[in-house]
C-alpha cells in the first residue's frame, strides 16, 4: 500500500471539494491538490529520489508543506521533518545523522547556503512553475514495509531519536483519529499548530486521507483571530496544546447554549493534563466536547479522556484508544496491581518497531512489541490511566518535548563552560520552562545573559533556557552523576 494513493482517489471522487483553505480564504480543491502531489512526486523522481531515500522537509506551515508530505510519500521516499525555526547548525546535524539525500527549503532560509552531500531543493516560484511542466507521477510504489516518516521524538542531540514509521503503521494511527477522535470526510480540521510537530502533521494528513478539509491557520496569532477564523470557515475539529488552550480561556463570553466556537464539534489537546476547572470551563464556554489525548510520536496514541468521562477522573489521561493495549509494569517488566505506580507500556498496530540507526535507544524503548514512553503512572479500577511523573528528565514546554541532553550538549560546546546540567522549571504559562545550571572554566568572566544569547544563536527559541544559573560546582553522587533533584530544590531560591 501507499497512503498517497487515496489522495488520487479523493481527487477523482470529490474533485471540487475543498482540500485546503488558507488563512486568507484561498481554496485548493482536491483536483488541484491531487495534481500538485503527483507533479511534485514526478519532480522528485526526475531527481532520482525514490523508494527508501530520505527527503528533509524544511518548509513553513504552508500549502507547500501539505503538498510535500504526500508527494514524498507518493514517490516512495521517507519524510524527515525539520523545524524551519531551527538554526542552520541544528538542521545540518539532523540531515547528516539521518543521511538525507535532499532537503526542501524556503528561498529565504539560510540553510540553503550550507554545503553538504544532499540536494538543496528551493521551493520558490521558479520551482512551482517548473513542476507544472512535468507529467504527473503514476503507479506509486506500494509497500507497507517501506518507511513513510522519520517521526523525530527529540531534538537535535548527537544521537537524535527518530522511529521509522511505515505506511501501514501510519494508517493504524489514522484509525485512532477516525474511531476514537472521530475524524471523517465531512470534517474541517483547523490546523493551528506547527506542521513540524507530530500531532498537527498527523491530524492534517488524516484529514486529507479521509477527504476532509484542512483549514490552514498557523501561529503566531492572537486568540481572537483564531476564534474569528474558526467561525468564519466552519471549523469542526481543533487541536491545541494546553498552553494555547489557557490563552483561549482569557477570552470573554460563551455559554453552553452559545459557545464561542459556533461550529466546532470537538476541541482536543495533548501534552499535559488540564486542571478540572479548566476542562469544565472549556466545555462550558468554547466547545461542549473536549478530549485530552495521551501518546507519543514513537508509540502513537495510548489513551484519551473524553468529554463525557466523569469529573472525578479529570486528572487522568483517560482509557486506551482504539486498538491499544496498556499495562503498568515493575522494573522487571512484570504487570503490577491496579492502583500501584509503575512504568507505563503500551502497544497497537501503529507503534514503531524501533529508532532509526539507534540500536541502544531502541532496546530501551521498544521491547517485545511494547513501547515504553519513559513515563510512570497507575491505573484505577475503571481502567483510567493517571500519570505520576517521568523516568527521564524530559521537559514539556507548551506541549513540545524538549530533551535536556540536547541543550547540555550545546552548552558543552561553549569554550567558557566546564560543565552544565539542564532541568525542568515549573511554569504556570507553559507547564514547564528550561533552567540551566552551569559551571564555568577557571577565570571565566562570561555572564548568564551572554550564555542565553549564545543559546539563541545555536538553537530554536523554544529550546533556549529561561535562565542560566552560574555555580561553583554541580551536586553529584558518589559515582559522579549529577543530582538533578538537588538542582530542582534550588529553583525556588533561584
Amino acid at each position: 500500500m501507499n497512503l498517497a494513493d487515496t489522495i488520487e482517489i479523493n481527487a477523482r471522487r470529490k474533485p471540487n471539494h475543498p482540500a485546503i483553505i488558507g488563512t486568507t480564504g484561498k481554496v485548493i480543491s482536491y483536483r488541484e491538490y491531487g495534481d500538485l502531489v503527483a507533479l511534485w512526486a514526478s519532480a522528485f523522481k526526475r531527481m532520482n529520489l525514490g523508494p527508501g531515500d530520505i527527503i528533509g522537509l524544511n518548509l513553513k506551515d504552508t500549502v507547500g508543506h501539505l503538498i510535500a508530505l504526500y508527494a514524498i510519500a507518493r514517490c516512495g521516499a521517507v519524510i524527515l521533518p525539520i523545524d524551519w525555526r531551527w538554526t542552520s547548525i541544528e538542521k545540518e546535524r539532523i540531515v547528516n545523522f539521518f543521511g538525507a539525500k535532499a532537503v526542501l527549503s524556503e528561498p529565504d532560509d539560510l540553510f540553503i547556503s550550507v554545503p553538504g552531500h544532499w540536494k538543496n531543493i528551493i521551493v520558490d516560484q521558479n520551482w512551482k512553475e517548473r513542476v507544472q511542466e512535468l507529467e504527473p507521477l503514476k503507479n506509486a510504489p506500494k509497500s507497507a514495509d517501506e518507511g513513510l516518516l522519520l517521526a523525530l521524538s527529540s531534538g537535535t542531540t548527537g544521537t537524535p531519536k527518530g522511529p521509522l514509521i511505515t505506511h501501514e503503521q501510519f494508517l493504524a494511527r489514522f484509525l485512532i483519529y477516525l474511531i476514537t477522535i472521530g475524524f471523517s470526510e465531512r470534517d474541517r480540521y483547523l490546523c493551528a499548530t506547527p506542521l513540524y510537530f507530530g500531532g498537527c502533521r498527523g491530524y492534517s494528513m488524516c484529514t486529507l486521507y479521509s477527504g476532509g478539509t484542512v483549514l490552514l491557520h498557523p501561529p503566531p496569532y492572537k486568540p481572537e483571530a483564531l476564534l474569528k477564523y474558526a467561525n468564519q470557515f466552519y471549523a469542526t475539529r481543533l487541536f491545541l496544546v494546553p498552553t494555547l488552550l489557557r490563552r483561549l480561556i482569557t477570552l470573554e463570553g460563551g455559554s453552553k447554549k452559545a459557545p464561542l466556537f459556533k461550529t466546532l464539534d470537538l476541541l482536543f489537546s495533548t501534552g499535559a493534563v488540564l486542571h478540572a476547572e479548566e476542562r469544565e470551563e472549556l466545555m462550558r464556554r468554547f466547545c461542549s466536547r473536549y478530549l485530552n489525548f495521551y501518546g507519543s510520536t514513537d508509540g502513537g496514541g495510548c489513551s484519551a479522556l473524553l468529554w463525557d468521562d466523569p469529573t472525578e477522573v479529570s486528572s487522568s489521561v483517560g482509557r486506551p484508544v482504539f486498538g491499544a493495549t496498556l499495562e503498568i509494569v515493575d522494573d522487571s517488566d512484570n504487570p503490577i496491581k491496579i492502583g500501584e505506580v509503575g512504568r507505563i507500556r503500551y502497544r497497537h498496530p501503529g507503534t514503531a518497531n524501533g529508532y532509526f540507526n539507534d540500536a541502544s535507544g531502541s532496546k530501551t524503548a521498544f521491547r517485545d512489541s511494547w513501547y515504553f514512553p519513559g513515563d510512570l503512572g497507575w491505573i484505577n479500577d475503571k481502567g483510567y490511566l493517571f500519570l505520576a511523573g517521568r523516568e527521564s528528565d524530559m521537559i514539556i514546554r507548551g506541549g513540545v518535548n524538549i530533551y535536556p541532553a540536547e541543550i547540555e550538549y550545546v552548552l558543552s560546546l561553549h569554550e567558557e563552560i566546564f560543565e552544565a546540567s539542564v532541568i525542568a522549571w515549573p511554569s504556570k504559562e507553559f507547564g514547564e520552562e528550561i533552567a540551566a545550571f552551569v559551571v564555568l572554566k577557571k577565570n571565566s568572566q562570561v555572564t548568564s545573559e551572554q550564555l542565553i544569547e549564545y543559546c539563541q544563536q545555536q538553537m530554536a527559541s523554544y529550546k533556549v533556557p529561561k535562565e542560566v544559573f552560574l555555580m561553583d560546582n554541580l551536586p553529584k553522587s558518589g559515582v559522579g552523576k549529577v543530582l538533578k533533584k538537588e538542582l530542582i530544590n534550588r529553583l525556588p531560591q533561584a
